[in-house]
């Protein structure tokens, strides 16, 4: 039993990874037919690899067996769940139905895709080589996790896939722009800020607008997200320090 436990966790980032693929599957499936149903639970099968993916280093931490199997697991899981699979999603929703008659578009999402995926594995790959030599208050770029939730709510938004040229192009800029700031320097606050009344009166005011938007508040919530991570970031260059900048470590 002893020995047994070590695999407690690796058995849930597997269950992270098979959401993750049941996600491709739909998305596949689902290509040439265009369901908004299927695409939305597609889209859902990813926020459950989420809840999967915080799971497994909490059960790690719980019983003791955190490890560096584990740890390589888990981030090989993230570059499937949180690139691949959000960027194959996009690539089917909006732009396989457009691309019989839209070529070009076909080709471009294909490319926007691609960069999304390619910069989730490189966000990846800086934080694990950073861990340790960051400030853990803050993430350097935005998360992985993050990045795919952001694409992922458009679907579960708007489940319709695209119809026009105009929004096959901003699924375009949308995967363009979430991939750069994945490899961008900008400061995402992570979940270990220090812990305040505040931060509880956030976190009821979204659940309040959650149980009132319901599937819309995704689409809202990464959309003031990004919005106040990029202005929190303009403010401390313009040497506002109303809210504590990240220590920077001379490594």
């Amino acid at each position: 039993m002893q020995r047994a436990k070590f695999a407690l966790p690796s058995l849930v980032t597997l269950m992270s990874i098979a959401c993750g693929f049941g996600s491709i599957v739909i998305s596949v499936d689902n290509a040439l037919i265009g369901s908004a149903h299927d695409y939305r639970w597609s889209a859902v099968l990813l926020v459950l690899a989420g809840v999967f993916d915080a799971l497994d280093g909490m059960v790690a931490r719980a019983t003791n067996t955190t490890s560096e199997f584990g740890m390589q697991l888990d981030s090989i899981a993230d570059v499937m769940n949180f690139g691949c699979a959000p960027g194959l999603l996009l690539y089917c929703y909006g732009f396989v139905q457009l691309g019989a008659h839209e070529p070009t578009l076909l080709r471009l999402g294909g490319i926007a895709s691609f960069f999304f995926v390619a910069c989730g594995a490189l966000r990846l790959a800086r934080f694990n080589v950073n861990v340790g030599r960051t400030d853990p208050r803050y993430f350097v770029g935005m998360p992985i996790t993050a990045g795919a939730a952001c694409v992922a709510s458009v679907v579960v938004a708007w489940p319709d896939p695209a119809a026009s040229t105009l929004h096959g192009g901003l699924i375009v800029a949308l995967l363009f722009a979430v991939g750069s700031l994945m490899v961008s320097t900008v400061r995402f606050p992570s979940s270990k800020q220090k812990k305040s009344w505040t931060a509880l009166v956030v976190l009821v005011i979204n659940l309040g607008l959650l149980a009132w938007l319901q599937a819309m508040y995704f689409a809202l919530f990464f959309a003031v997200y990004i919005a106040a991570t990029l202005a929190l970031n303009l403010a401390w260059k313009q040497g506002w320090r109303g809210i504590a900048p990240p220590v920077v470590y001379e490594d």
